[in-house]
């Protein structure tokens, strides 16, 4: 059984190792290859079962004395994996087209995401954060011929999200924008909206997206608890009367799970 030491001293060397990664990007592909090691190293001990286990045996005093580190770390990862998207984009320039063990996951998390409120070629679909390499509204938009557009607060991101759309993503409806959620018409349009488990003020964002959306908008709100919260920013309540939970998903063998709330009228 893995131990409390044994646990926190794995962390530690993951922080170490995030700290020292995420200062080195300098829009080349320098440090990319030591960078998507560490990631999926991250993904697979998230993931792993006797990890979960473990977590899971841990006492409230114990998770409390690790609280700093798992914030440090979510938001460390967080971070780490927006530049790993860059990464990605820039190896795409180069014509290469390589799929990291994280990515993969993703991907297999997209079929999810909605669960019985399933995206049809009529849906309007919103990602918050989409990243560097726009991965949910490429792969929407072509099984579904929906339109897909993505939002980011990064303008680099968008940049290179727009790039990676264009060689990937030709003659398919999607649209990625630097803007706000307010700043966005198609806000009011959308009628499935998404957001990124690595975007921290998500549920602020829901809570103001109550007075911007239609009446049959569904979130899917991508998050992780327990020892996926190293890697996700976790649920919160929300207010009952603007939002409910219609569906909780979730994936054991996935980075994060999904929450879908539907609009309180």
């Amino acid at each position: 059984m893995i131990t409390l030491i044994h646990l926190e001293t794995r962390l530690h060397a993951f922080a170490e190792q995030f700290g020292k990664l995420a200062v080195r990007y300098d829009q080349t592909l320098k440090h990319s290859e030591e960078l998507e090691t560490v990631i999926n190293e991250y993904s697979r001990f998230v993931t792993a079962p006797d990890h979960k286990i473990a977590w899971d045996m841990l006492k409230q005093v114990e998770l409390e004395e690790l609280e700093p580190l798992i914030h440090q770390l979510r938001h460390q990862s967080a971070q780490c994996v927006a530049i790993m998207e860059k990464y990605r984009a820039l190896k795409l320039q180069d014509g290469e087209v390589q799929i990291a063990d994280y990515f993969k996951n993703i991907e297999e998390c997209i079929d999810k995401e909605f669960g019985r409120f399933q995206v049809t070629s009529q849906s309007k679909v919103l990602l918050v954060g989409s990243g560097s390499f726009p991965m949910t509204p490429l792969l929407i938009a072509k099984r579904t011929g929906a339109e897909v557009v993505g939002i980011d607060i990064d303008a680099e991101a968008i940049r290179l999200g727009r790039n990676v759309v264009e060689k990937l993503g030709a003659g398919l409806n999607i649209r990625l924008e630097h803007l706000l959620l307010e700043d966005l018409a198609y806000t009011r349009e959308a009628t499935h909206i998404i957001f990124s488990s690595t975007v921290a003020n998500k549920y602020d964002l829901l809570d103001q997206l109550h007075a911007l959306t239609n009446e049959q908008v569904v979130v899917a709100m991508r998050y992780g608890d327990q020892l996926k919260s190293l890697f996700n920013y976790p649920m919160k309540e929300t207010d009952r009367r603007k939002w409910r939970l219609a569906d909780n998903i979730v994936r054991p063998d996935d980075v994060f799970d999904i929450a879908l709330y539907q609009k309180v009228l």
